[in-house]
């Protein structure tokens, strides 16, 4: 794995944040020390996506990265569904390029496809799982109503949304303590004040964060019937959303 290093030194304008070759490079290093819980959030997610997964339907990763969370839901599936189909969506030909390299790894059976699109323009139907990973922060606040009705639409009964998010908090003081917090995390994972200052740079404007309010009143709002936080560390917060009250 290699370090994550690319803020170590001075940049002056600090570029947009985007995931290319180069942050790509270095991306499992990255959000392992960015994310917390992030080994039991993929952890979690694989075998809540195992548990809802229906023989012939279909798993949606939307923003797959690099495929950590495919090779867990792999792992993750009993003997007699090792035939599971997965469609992985990244719109970082770099992330997919990589992704179809730890694709290998994979049981036989496995169906994987994975596309280099914008998720707000892939068609998904008959889908029990559709995963949204630190995803939805980056698509225009403008556009994610309709992203999440798609995916409401797309799922068959009983099937579930997992999202996680980077969140803020409307009372001033409690984000930025949360705020402060994640910095702290940061630190104790070896970034320096001059890595986490610029990587804040690169990311505003391009990562927008919302409430968790916000996302609940959406989530319901688009017919949802059920959601719940099943983990919460400050202000990172993922949600599980039944199509149906079950």
């Amino acid at each position: 794995m290699t370090k994550d290093a690319l803020f170590s030194r001075p940049q002056k304008p600090v570029p947009p944040f985007e995931f290319n070759a180069s942050v790509v490079q270095v991306f499992d290093d990255m959000i392992s020390r960015s994310v917390p819980c992030y080994r039991e959030l993929i952890c979690r997610q694989a075998q809540l996506a195992a548990h809802y997964y229906r023989s012939g339907t279909r798993i949606y990763d939307l923003g797959c990265s690099t495929g950590n969370l495919e090779l867990a839901i792999g792992a993750s599936m009993k003997e007699g569904d090792q035939s599971f189909t997965l469609i992985g969506v990244d719109n970082s030909e770099p992330m997919i390029r990589v992704c179809r390299e730890h694709m290998e790894k994979l049981p036989q059976g496995a169906h994987i496809d994975l596309s280099c699109s914008d998720i707000r323009e892939v068609e998904m139907s008959n889908a029990s799982v559709v995963i949204l990973n630190l995803t939805l922060q980056f698509i225009p606040p403008d556009d994610r109503r309709k992203l999440l009705s798609r995916i409401h639409r797309a799922l068959v009964p009983g099937g579930i949304l997992l999202l996680t998010e980077k969140t803020v908090h409307a009372h001033l003081g409690l984000s930025q303590m949360q705020q402060n917090f994640y910095y702290r995390l940061k630190a104790e994972n070896g970034y320096s004040e001059m890595e986490i200052s610029q990587k804040r740079e690169a990311l505003e404007n391009v990562l927008i964060p919302e409430t968790v309010e916000s996302h609940l009143e959406r989530l319901t709002r688009v017919g949802f019937k059920a959601v719940d936080i099943w983990l919460k560390w400050f202000n990172f917060a993922s949600f599980i959303a039944l199509k149906d009250a079950l």
